[in-house]
């Protein structure tokens, strides 16, 4: 058992969330009881991940994607208002982790995939306004395009696209976990031989194609569902706690 507040401390402290300049605060972002003992981890703080937290008797729950997203509608209502009030009646305390999930060397969304797909972790890029957006590095063993797409589909247990536009054989990667296929370009920059993402757009298509690179979306939720199953074990293991993740399937 750890108390809430020694519980956030040394999480925001762990994933350095000062770091980071995000679209949604990081950290405690509902609090609920002051000790915890029992957490429930998920990618998305839905309503039903919500419930299955209160029938498990869970005190905290911790997801990648929270609430009180820049731009968003403030007011608390509707879909809002009835996860809110779950949360509030039930003392149950919400983390909340995004960018800071993302790029953590360990416990991190990209770090996460990276070992899940055997890729040595070389760098980071970073995007055009210098903020840093994904990982750079080589397979361990170098695949052929179908192989390493049978590969990501086995591992992430979902069929995922590729634009098959690059060299027979895959040797240098680049990844950005979840809505990351805007990087493609940074990827391109660097010669490497392909990218992932989760998800994909119109343009990204072309510029695979036009550039010589293959490209895989793999699913923003799927490949977003180790990084905070890895920080829930591991504060499981700090603290002595009790966790269970559970993945609300979402097919986007």
């Amino acid at each position: 058992m750890v108390t809430l507040q020694e519980l956030t401390d040394y999480t925001n402290s762990l994933l350095e969330i000062e770091r980071y300049k995000d679209y949604c605060p990081n950290g405690l972002q509902v609090e609920g009881r002051f000790e915890i003992e029992r957490i429930i981890s998920g990618v998305t703080a839905s309503q039903a991940l919500i419930d299955i937290a209160c029938d498990k008797n869970a005190d905290a729950i911790f997801v990648h994607h929270g609430y009180f997203w820049k731009n968003e509608d403030p007011r608390i209502t509707g879909i809002k208002r009835n996860r809110l009030r779950t949360l509030l009646s039930n003392q149950i305390s919400l983390f909340a982790y995004h960018l800071p999930l993302d790029m953590h060397p360990e416990v991190g969304n990209n770090a996460q995939l990276a070992k899940l797909l055997d890729i040595q972790i070389d760098g980071q890029f970073q995007s055009l306004n210098n903020s840093v957006c994904g990982n750079r590095g080589h397979l361990r063993s170098p695949l052929k395009a179908k192989d390493f797409r049978q590969l990501i589909d086995t591992k992430l247990n979902r069929k995922c696209t590729h634009v098959d536009a690059g060299p027979e054989l895959i040797k240098t990667v680049g990844w950005c976990t979840g809505a990351g296929q805007g990087f493609i370009d940074i990827a391109v920059k660097d010669h490497l031989d392909a990218y992932i993402s989760g998800e994909i757009s119109e343009p990204t298509a072309h510029i695979a194609r036009e550039a010589g690179i293959h490209y895989f979306a793999a699913g923003h939720h799927a490949t977003e569902r180790f990084g905070i199953q890895a920080l829930a074990n591991h504060l499981k293991a700090k603290f002595g706690l009790h966790h269970e993740f559970v993945d609300i399937d979402n097919p986007a």
